[in-house]
């Protein structure tokens, strides 16, 4: 019992270092910050429904990559936020098909929100600035989590990487 802890924790820790360096070679190409970002990391946000541990590593990653948020300090709160959230619907998923839609769907709301109030505060334009950002966020993140997360999760799945979580599938 005391090994399979020490496991899970230490994949927690390396599904953190990996979404962090993801971010950071992502940040190079501008591609992590605003409307259309399109994050590598987020296609690990699929681990939680093999090893639900790794949300809380996850949640530690995208702390430290949001630190590089020109959103400051409430991307840094509500976007990490939105991770963890994520990760902890994903973990109790029961088809892996699904797995990818709490990332979606967490970030498209959340994130799609903090963008929405940065544009436009909460003045009459805010409906509409959610609306295009929660739709530009959540359709990258749609894209990230099912065209990169899902063969990252079938390949894991394959290679029994995760033993312990076989029970969700």
């Amino acid at each position: 019992m005391k090994n399979q802890s020490i496991r899970q924790l230490t994949f927690s820790a390396l599904a953190g270092a990996l979404y962090v360096t993801l971010c950071y070679f992502g940040n190079i190409f501008g591609l992590n910050f605003g409307v259309f970002q399109c994050r590598f990391a987020e296609a690990l946000t699929v681990l939680p429904f093999l090893c639900p541990t790794t949300a809380w590593g996850l949640f530690a990653g995208c702390i430290l990559a949001n630190i590089l948020s020109p959103y400051g300090l409430p991307d840094l709160l509500f976007g990490s936020l939105a991770t963890l959230l994520a990760g902890l619907l994903t973990a109790r998923c029961q088809n892996k098909w699904l797995a990818p839609l709490p990332p979606v769907l967490c970030n498209g709301v959340i994130v799609g929100a903090l963008l929405a109030w940065y544009e436009a505060g909460f003045t009459a334009g805010f409906p509409a600035a959610f609306l295009f950002n929660a739709l530009s966020v959540g359709g990258a993140e749609l894209m990230v989590c099912y065209v990169l997360g899902m063969p990252l999760l079938s390949l894991l799945e394959k290679a029994r990487v995760f033993p312990a979580a076989s029970s969700h599938i």
